[in-house]
């Protein structure tokens, strides 16, 4: 992290970063000061918003120039990243300056509009725009890009994601109220409960921001009985009061 000076590691839970912190110290001889482990949030749109976006500048001699209109959505396909569509038809842009649009896009969606998390997947139709014969250049395209998806993500409706995990918990029988019950207080949700080689099998579906600490208080609700995995499943929207501690919490501002 270039702000802070910090290497950011990234895992799958926190054991996973114990295993690597500690072979960081052990085999390395690295002598690792570690910070509390952080969620990964990212951030979403929700509902579709218009937007033309004009970038002008001129400073003497040549300026600089771009126009476009644009359509920014929920992404339709099932996975993260940009769908960027092109249907202006004609020549209003021309061809060598629509992927310095898409590059624009592309990089602003790494600081999503309420906390700066990245943003998980969007669609974006470009649809008209125009340009000058000498002022314009893909430079000043993918600025407009960049400060028109400022613009129509705040009419989007943006929401905070939160990563879901994938818990299973193997249990004896008299401990299963306990475990369901705390599952419940950290938000998470039960799927199934199966038996397996003489005892409990509990399937749920847990925000990672309620699982720190969970192997030790597993530990203690089973007196070391039972034993769990966690693996990532997917990304959802943060209740809305969560979402505005987390919020607080990034920008540094205290309820």
């Amino acid at each position: 992290d270039e702000a802070s000076g910090q290497t950011i590691i990234s895992g799958m839970g926190e054991l996973h970063l114990d295993i690597i912190t500690d072979r960081l110290r052990r085999e390395f001889k690295v002598d690792v000061n570690q910070g509390q482990p952080q969620v990964e949030y990212k951030e979403a749109i929700t509902r579709p918003a218009n937007h033309r976006e004009v970038y002008k500048k001129q400073t003497g001699g040549r300026g600089k120039f771009a126009d476009i209109v644009f359509t920014m959505e929920p992404s339709t396909e099932e996975k993260p990243g940009l769908e960027f569509v092109n249907v202006i038809k004609g020549g209003n842009i021309p061809k060598e300056y629509i992927p310095s649009v898409e590059k624009g896009f592309r990089e602003a969606m790494k600081n999503g509009p309420l906390a700066g998390f990245e943003m998980d997947s969007m669609k974006v139709v470009l649809k008209d725009g125009s340009f000058h014969p000498v002022d314009s250049d893909s430079l000043s395209f993918e600025l407009a890009a960049k400060l028109g998806y400022k613009e129509a993500a705040k009419a989007a409706r943006a929401v905070l994601m939160e990563p879901i995990m994938k818990l299973e918990v193997l249990t004896p029988e008299e401990n299963m109220g306990d475990i369901v019950g705390d599952l419940n207080r950290r938000r998470g949700q039960v799927n199934n409960m199966d038996d397996r080689a003489g005892a409990k099998v509990i399937k749920a579906e847990v925000p990672l921001s309620e699982m720190f600490g969970y192997v030790t208080a597993l530990r203690t609700l089973s007196s070391g009985r039972a034993t769990s995995t966690m693996e990532f499943s997917h990304y959802a929207e943060t209740p809305t009061n969560i979402a505005e501690e987390v919020i607080k919490a990034t920008k540094g501002v205290t309820a």
